[in-house]
């Protein structure tokens, strides 16, 4: 038997073996119930970066509010946004608005089907588009994100390289690879099978190759050497706090002082936030609450201290727009993920319902 009949061999075993573990092992998610293009779509947008048991909640929210292309296009970008907040990442919520307000122009309302098609729409990307074009319409086309090329190289033994020493070459042999495995009669779900064993079994520390479905025909059988990440770097900012009683139409309300971020920041631009101090550092006798909070590459060590009114101006930097803004409506802003968080830990906002999706070591959502 050649080599060639050898490796056609081994392609219609894994994609016998993946769809049939998948059928059996696929989580039970909201996007995964239906075809639809554009929740196939919502769904890819805010898997990127972000954990499923993060996502869920927030997209049966987000669906409940634009359950259809058109809906979305016609509502205001800062609800938009209040719904996307702490998904992260805010860009691909205005991306997501934008481009679907240019499918309501151009297209009818109507996501174009071919992968091709798709790219050329605001924000949607290479692996976006494969995305909608396998699962929703049936496009024989790979779909490459983190857990994919974490398998693929595992699968063929590839060490893992930096952009700089190779990591260009690699890409290319990992989709190149995908493009062959993909199958042709079930490419959506093949597609999703790879990215689910990804996510639940081969994940990036402690992989589960005892009950993997391809484990056999896997070079690496176990972890694989990975570039190193880049560092994470560190910043102490400190934030104000202040609260008052306010009078609207006669009733009384507790009212939070936010600030709007400019709109020519590059970084979360045109949502609030609370007030940033002019130190960092915090007497301790007046510190609120102190939590660390992730932003792209940067933890942030931040501090908490509530200011009086009075106090505002003279502790605090004025960078932008500031409104008091009564507690109830402020739940429903497009509040920065740090002002979420704080407004809730310090129980100054509604918490959120956990959903039933248990987190797991997953790497770009999956």
């Amino acid at each position: 038997m050649g080599k060639q009949d050898w490796e056609a061999e081994k392609i219609a075993r894994a994609r016998e073996r993946l769809l049939q573990w998948y059928e059996r092992n696929r989580r039970d998610l909201p996007w995964r119930r239906n075809q639809n293009p554009y929740a196939v779509w919502v769904s890819e947008i805010m898997l990127q970066q972000t954990r499923v048991a993060v996502v869920v909640e927030r997209y049966q929210a987000f669906m409940e509010r634009f359950p259809t292309l058109v809906s979305l296009a016609l509502a205001p970008e800062q609800e938009v946004l209040a719904l996307w907040s702490g998904l992260g990442y805010y860009r691909r919520a205005r991306m997501l608005h934008k481009a679907a307000q240019f499918v309501a122009s151009h297209h009818q309302g109507n996501l174009p089907h071919s992968a091709a098609e798709l790219r050329l729409l605001p924000g949607i990307g290479p692996y976006t588009a494969a995305a909608i074009a396998s699962i929703a319409h049936g496009e024989r086309v790979a779909v490459v994100d983190g857990n994919v090329e974490r398998v693929l190289c595992r699968l063929q033994g590839w060490k893992a390289v930096s952009r700089a020493t190779g990591g260009a070459s690699l890409r290319r042999k990992i989709e190149a690879l995908a493009a062959d495995l993909v199958c042709p009669l079930r490419p959506g779900d093949f597609n999703q099978a790879l990215m689910e064993l990804g996510a639940t079994l081969c994940l990036p520390r402690n992989p589960q190759c005892l009950v993997c479905p391809v484990a056999s025909d896997c070079k690496t059988q176990g972890e694989h050497q990975t570039a190193p990440k880049p560092r994470m770097l560190s910043r102490e900012v400190a934030h104000a706090l202040s609260v008052r009683t306010g009078r609207v139409a006669g009733h009384f309300n507790r009212e939070v002082l936010l600030e709007q971020r400019p709109a020519s920041l590059t970084v979360m631009p045109g949502l609030w936030e609370l007030p940033q101090l002019r130190e960092a550092q915090v007497p301790e006798e007046e510190l609120r609450l102190t939590v660390r909070h992730a932003i792209m590459q940067i933890n942030y060590y931040v501090r908490i201290r509530t200011v009086f009114e009075d106090d505002i101006d003279a502790l605090t930097l004025a960078a932008g727009l500031r409104r008091w803004i009564p507690l109830g409506e402020a739940a429903g802003m497009a509040l920065t993920g740090l002002t979420r968080k704080v407004l809730t830990r310090l129980r100054l906002l509604p918490t959120a319902p956990l959903d039933a999706i248990a987190p797991q070591a997953e790497q770009n959502a999956r």
